[in-house]
């Protein structure tokens, strides 16, 4: 485990060195976490990933204040190219190719990083430019549902709110299936994508509202 850096104690000559050990320190944090956070998922604790980067507590907090902090600085990159996904699937002449691609595209991301399925499936506030770029997405995405049913091939009765359901249960799915089938995700998203076409509707249960959903997108993990 490598030796950490004391930042509060360096003296004032040595600013420069400091500010090359903070920055260390914080790169270190965030390449243990992309690791840890893969493995386990969003549910392990600061100590942890502390521990396992080689340096304090104190020094985590003093690089990212809050866990949301943390989250959003670890998964910036890859919440860019979730960004991406959604920009791609507009661009697409065909609205429901589009609509297929993206659902293809995200669930994979989930299925490949068991922290980022987690983290489609949260909100956090405190993270305001992350939080951001997921908004500027999800209006995106509303674009998206409403050309392909302009088009007349998704079911007029999908509603944006069913996009976090899919993703909840496609983590759920990965989480389940990781070690002995990692490919089962995709047979449940190919039924799902059936279902989804026009010609496939039936009549369903009311969606949960937009609140009810937030709500839900609100249980991220206290663990310290």
């Amino acid at each position: 485990m490598a030796k950490e850096n004391d930042e509060s104690t360096a003296p004032a000559s040595s600013g420069r060195n400091l500010r090359a050990d903070a920055e260390r320190n914080r790169e270190r944090v965030l390449e243990t976490a992309r690791e840890v956070f893969a493995e386990l998922g969003l549910d392990v604790s600061t100590n942890e990933i502390a521990r396992r980067a080689g340096v304090g507590v104190a020094t985590l907090f003093r690089r990212f204040p809050t866990r949301d902090d943390l989250v959003a600085a670890t998964f910036a990159d890859k919440m860019h190219a979730y960004s991406d996904a959604i920009d791609e699937a507009l661009a697409d002449p065909d609205p429901w190719n589009g609509f297929c691609t993206y659902m293809e595209r995200v669930c994979r991301m989930q299925a490949d990083d068991r922290g980022f399925a987690d983290v489609l499936t949260m909100t956090f506030p405190t993270a305001k430019a992350f939080e951001e770029e997921r908004n500027r997405s999800a209006n995106a995405l509303g674009e998206l549902l409403d050309r392909a049913k302009a088009v007349g091939k998704l079911r007029q009765d999908f509603a944006h709110q069913d996009v976090p359901l899919i993703l909840m249960a496609n983590a759920g799915v990965v989480t389940a299936t990781r070690d002995a089938a990692p490919d089962a995700w995709r047979r449940i998203l190919g039924y799902l994508l059936q279902s989804f076409a026009a010609e496939a509707a039936q009549p369903l249960p009311d969606p949960p509202s937009k609140g009810q959903v937030y709500r839900a997108l609100m249980r991220l993990s206290q663990t310290p």
